[in-house]
């Protein structure tokens, strides 16, 4: 394989006159991690851009491996992503039907058209002795290939088989000599011996047919004018590229995409951080964050612009700006940016957002299940604005203002601070109750100067004073700015924390 870089825009005759017609055509094998969604977030970006269409169309002839469900996850994670469907399952269209199961007859009548022009044939070939077949070629360190026995097989020979009812997959005469070059709109041309390429099956035993048939089909009746696939694809193209001329088709402008990788620049799996859509969701990420986030792995705009709102990102997507190097997913960057998206909100929409992570169950990340709901929205926003610069997920807000809604709860860190000792600390507390409990404003700044100046008084440091009340009034050694924290508690509340601290220390 060689390859020839020169990435030049060209005319297309399918795209001549008419919109851009973009699919995303994933496998129902399994629940696709949110990584999957980049090379649709790309098709529907560019769909998007031209006002052209996107369509979803469900390849599931792998009907032992589909997984029930998959389909609608797949879709309400788009839901959640906002990417709408121009065309696809439960949204209809003029090309349908799109599931590729309900277009087996199609499959199966091109496929005999290939066998009667000679560009494929039946083979009979057992599981058997294909196994046998390969294990010998193993041996001899050659490359794993069909060895072509049932392409020359006589008339007579297939009437046989026919008769004895052999059953038998359809593959793809390759053609012997010569090379196939592949536009890859992002690589340039692709050059490929064609000795190298395998007679790869295109109709399987069952009548239902392999990804090389069927997208071919596929991409043409569904006139698709630009597919963009993973880069896995780059082998198999110039197998697929020798199905469209024996179809006597033309081509899509193809765009062969980065794969998606974790940091470690292996293909991205959970291990890495993917977690599906709803796992994200779950969390506490904003789907705008992710949005941003999918848009930038394999794709810039430029090299210091990040972030995008979705308006900006159709406006500036180019499908010549796709990267050809491996993209990285990295999931410590997307909680970063979640927590930008996060201080970009309002405190009312914070709030808004937030208090359905806040009033689910215990088990699920919420607060304790002993705190009364419905939470009293005034009263979370002021708690929840002390918070905002900090929080990366909207689900670490139950944890980290748990203790303004309940004094109900174990400390996480020792009270008696370092340089401290009992006697030390129960001083302090007390003669902060006393001012607290007199003290004629509860406003932050005003509790700040009076208990800066008590501090000084007793001579010690901020970290010992202010660390022994906020452990006292938060059980924790990391808060939002004390004083703002006590006077969003209220008077009563702090000073019912130093009793119950005094009283840990008798």
């Amino acid at each position: 394989m060689t390859q020839t870089d020169h990435r030049i825009e060209r005319p297309h005759p399918l795209a001549a006159g008419k919109k851009p017609r973009l699919r995303f055509a994933p496998s129902p094998t399994g629940l696709m991690h949110i990584g999957g969604y980049r090379t649709a977030l790309f098709d529907w970006l560019y769909a998007r851009q031209t006002g052209g269409s996107f369509i979803l169309r469900i390849e599931d002839t792998d009907t032992l491996r589909t997984v029930e469900g998959a389909v609608e996850f797949l879709i309400e994670g788009m839901q959640w992503l906002g990417m709408d469907i121009d065309e696809g399952p439960d949204v209809g269209g003029d090309y349908g039907p799109y599931y590729q199961t309900l277009r087996q007859a199609l499959y199966q009548q091109y496929a005999a058209q290939l066998i009667a022009s000679g560009y494929a044939y039946r083979c009979y070939c057992t599981p058997e002795r294909l196994d046998s077949m390969r294990k010998e070629q193993q041996a001899q360190k050659l490359p794993p290939r069909y060895d072509r026995r049932c392409r020359y097989l006589t008339d007579e020979e297939r009437a046989a088989n026919e008769a004895a009812g052999l059953k038998s997959t359809v593959r793809f005469a390759m053609p012997l000599e010569g090379e196939t070059v592949v536009r890859d709109e992002l690589r340039g041309d692709i050059t490929f011996r064609n000795a190298d390429i395998d007679d790869a099956i295109l109709l399987k035993s069952n009548g239902l047919p392999t990804y090389h048939l069927a997208h071919v089909i596929d991409d043409h009746l569904m006139e698709i004018t630009h597919l963009i696939r993973a880069e896995e694809w780059i082998s198999s193209a110039p197998l697929h590229s020798q199905i469209w001329k024996a179809l006597g088709w033309e081509m899509p402008l193809i765009y062969h995409a980065p794969d998606v990788l974790g940091k470690d620049k292996r293909k991205l799996s959970k291990r890495h951080g993917a977690f599906s859509w709803k796992e994200l969701r779950q969390q506490g990420f904003l789907p705008e964050a992710v949005f941003n986030f999918l848009a930038l792995i394999g794709w810039s705009f430029d090299d210091k612009t990040e972030f995008f709102t979705r308006e900006e990102l159709i406006q500036s997507f180019s499908l010549e700006r796709i990267s050809v190097s491996g993209a990285i997913y990295d999931a410590e960057k997307l909680a970063w940016m979640n927590g930008v998206y996060i201080r970009k909100l309002s405190l009312e929409e914070l709030t808004r957002r937030t208090l359905p992570y806040m009033e689910r169950p215990e088990a699920e990340g919420g607060l304790p299940d002993a705190i009364q709901r419905p939470l009293d929205p005034a009263y979370t926003q002021r708690v929840l604005s002390l918070e905002h610069e900090r929080l990366r997920t909207l689900g670490e807000a139950a944890h980290a203002v748990s203790f303004f809604y309940t004094e109900d709860w174990e400390s996480e860190t020792p009270l008696i601070q370092k340089g401290m000792d009992v006697e030390g600390t129960r001083n302090a507390l007390l003669r902060s109750r006393d001012l607290l409990a007199g003290v004629d404003s509860w406003e932050h700044t005003h509790l700040e100067e009076h208990l800066r100046a008590l501090m000084t008084e007793l001579a010690l440091k901020p970290a010992q004073f202010l660390g022994t009340l906020r452990v006292a009034v938060s059980g924790r050694k990391a808060t939002p700015p004390l004083f703002q924290m006590i006077e969003a508690l209220g008077r009563e509340s702090t000073l019912s924390r130093i009793d119950r601290a005094l009283n840990s220390l008798a």
